[in-house]
């Protein structure tokens, strides 16, 4: 049997609670437009693209993660779940 609590206080949840709320986060790197100009000229990309590769191989996986993509799943209780309403990410929503 799979057993619920909530991520932010510990109260036990039943799988079929009213009050278990699941809460989905993402965080990714916004994505810049591509800027194309003259300075590319005379690169040596396949080098550039090489040095790349090689940072990325002696690179700590979860910083890259971290830089990119990062997913964050959590069970809440009901009080837990209005507390994030009222503030999410801590900051204070006046309605």
């Amino acid at each position: 049997m799979i057993r619920y609590e909530c991520d932010k206080c510990g109260r036990r949840l039943a799988h079929d609670d009213p009050q278990h709320y699941i809460v989905k986060i993402e965080v990714y790197a916004a994505a810049s437009p591509l800027h194309i100009d003259d300075s590319a000229a005379g690169r040596d990309i396949d080098r550039e693209l090489s040095q790349l590769i090689e940072d990325l191989h002696r690179a700590d996986p979860d910083e890259i993660e971290d830089r990119t993509y990062r997913a964050f799943r959590f069970d809440l209780c009901g009080d837990c779940q209005r507390d994030l309403l009222k503030a999410p990410l801590g900051l204070r929503l006046d309605r």
